[in-house]
């Protein structure tokens, strides 16, 4: 299983490298190369005290692998702030002594390459790069940078935006898709991730990835594009499924998407994509090739105005519980019209499919199944330690503490009101609350009651809220002290997997259950519905084991 059939493509990784000595420039090329770098690319203005003739021979001697010389000037967003004709001979001098690419800025390049041309021939590659500064210019005004930047005889041509919104990013892989010669398009900054992770889909020459350790904002590690997003593998048929997420760092979708998608051989890919605004995303990545969308934080509620259709449990949705298989179809029996009504008045989505025959959006919900089955499974397993069933949910009749009224504090209110439990809601947002308390006859509370709010004894804790996330761990949402009176607590932050809140619950006696078992689950379902197939189970929990 893996990457059968699927041909490596052509697109190099090249890793930044910004040391601030020699010495340390060649230990990190040492290190790039072991993290999967086939070059590397020297930032000659972050040396201190750098000595042209010196300091490059040493470097281009010490190679292990191809180099890309840069000696980028202030007036381009470089550190370099001396005499022009220095910079532009000590590039020169690079390109004598054995280096594989020199980066020169458009403004310069043409007589940077006239005096090329004159003073002898080397194998050394020019690139001509380019760097928007500002707002992103319309997609038309990008293409006749290309076109200028083709006219310099370059033979490999580089464009760098800072886009301010993740649509932008699609300007550039327009460019990368129309360009007739080798290009390096992306965006720096944290929005322009997807522009890296996605070169190789439309044809560019390189990918950039930081070395660990050495982190720059907007840029994938070394070893999450060779092992979690295998870019040598993304082709121009992959189908892309992004996150809809703010904050997305945390996630950790991409580890456990990507590796299942390679283990069944389904050419996908699985991204991250930090959204400010939900109004374009869906017009701008309207082609068949975004073929889904997971919703996060905070988007789960909104989104579901930018569907076409609603089916918040879907048409078949599987849910895994801990080697038990609930199927849910709509014309089973297995499932009553009062628990389908339910499902259909969620009004929170985490999975976006996109219909290949007319490109509508439909939104699903695997959060729901997911976080309930993981409560009563734990439940379950307390109760009946040696395995024996029980047709009854352990949730019924119980009464059931939920803060937060969010999209997840949806799907965890209809779940457990499907099940027989009492609800008690609360939210900064009262009306919110009071919405939600209506709609599963649950009761609500104002939020600022939860501290000393009293439960029944053996009641049902859960946290909806992204209070005890990374990095602000160190908040519960709830008066400490109560927490002997709940029989189970469940976090749905997973990032720790061992919140605060589950650490003191589990000190004072009650059942926990991590987010990251809910995380699972709902994956389980979306990878069934972005693929269409069963989800290697056994594997994502490996991975969920491993990652967290």
């Amino acid at each position: 299983m893996g990457d059968v059939g699927i041909l490596k493509n052509k697109t190099m990784i090249c890793t930044p490298l910004m040391g601030q000595s020699v010495e340390q420039m060649v230990s990190d090329m040492k290190k790039a190369k072991v993290e999967g770098a086939d070059l590397v690319e020297i930032r000659l203005d972050y040396i201190n005290d750098f000595h042209p003739r010196r300091d490059l021979q040493i470097i281009l001697r010490n190679k292990p692998l191809p180099v890309t010389i840069v000696y980028r000037p202030k007036w381009e967003g470089g550190q370099y702030d001396g005499d022009e004709h220095s910079r532009l001979e000590a590039l020169h001098l690079a390109e004598e002594l054995g280096a594989d690419y020199i980066d020169i800025e458009l403004k310069v390049a043409s007589d940077f390459m006239g005096k090329q041309r004159m003073d002898h021939h080397s194998n050394c590659k020019t690139i001509v790069s380019c760097y928007v500064d500002g707002m992103t210019p319309p997609k038309e005004d990008l293409s006749c940078c290309v076109a200028h930047l083709q006219s310099t005889g370059a033979d490999v041509i580089k464009l760098v935006i800072n886009a301010t919104n993740i649509t932008e990013i699609t300007k550039i892989f327009h460019c990368l898709a129309h360009c007739q010669m080798p290009l390096i398009a992306y965006s720096i900054g944290d929005r322009g991730f997807m522009s890296q992770v996605l070169c190789p889909k439309f044809g560019g020459f390189l990918v950039y990835g930081s070395l660990e350790g050495s982190l720059v904002a907007g840029l994938p590690t070394l070893e999450s594009l060779r092992q979690a997003y295998k870019v040598q593998y993304i082709n121009e048929d992959t189908k892309v499924f992004g996150l809809i997420s703010k904050p997305v760092g945390h996630s950790k979708g991409p580890v456990l998407h990507n590796p299942a998608f390679r283990h069944v051989n389904y050419n996908g890919i699985y991204v991250p994509m930090l959204v400010d605004d939900l109004k374009e995303i869906f017009s701008v990545y309207s082609s068949p090739d975004f073929a889904g969308f997971s919703v996060g934080i905070p988007y789960k509620e909104a989104v579901t105005g930018f569907c076409n259709e609603l089916h918040p449990l879907a048409k078949r949705m599987i849910c895994i519980g801990r080697g038990t298989e609930f199927q849910f179809t709509l014309h089973s029996t297995l499932i009553t019209e009062k628990l389908l009504h339910i499902c259909q008045s969620i009004g929170a989505v985490n999975t976006i499919i996109r219909k290949p025959t007319d490109g509508k959006l439909v939104g699903y919900n695997t959060d729901c199944e997911a976080a309930v089955t993981a409560i009563e499974d734990a439940l379950r397993e307390r109760r009946y330690p040696n395995g024996e069933a029980s047709l009854t949910s352990p949730l019924t009749g119980k009464q059931f503490v939920l803060v937060g009224a969010g999209g997840a504090g949806r799907a965890l209110a209809f779940g457990a009101g499907s099940r027989g439990a009492r609800l008690v809601i609360f939210d900064i947002d009262f009306d919110r609350a009071k919405s939600l308390a209506d709609a599963v006859s649950g009761e609500v509370k104002h939020y600022e009651d939860v501290v000393n709010f009293q439960p029944e004894k053996g009641a049902i804790l859960a946290n909806a809220t992204p209070i005890g996330m990374h990095p602000n761990k160190d908040r519960i949402p709830v008066a400490e002290e109560t927490l002997s009176d709940y029989h189970l607590v469940f976090d749905s932050v997973y990032t720790p997997r061992k919140t605060r809140l589950l650490k003191e619950a589990e000190a004072a006696g009650a059942i926990i259950v991590s987010g990251v078992e809910m995380f699972l689950r709902q994956a389980i379902g979306q990878f069934n519905l972005f693929t269409g197939g069963e989800a290697p189970e056994e594997l994502m929990r490996e991975i969920i084991l491993s990652k967290f």
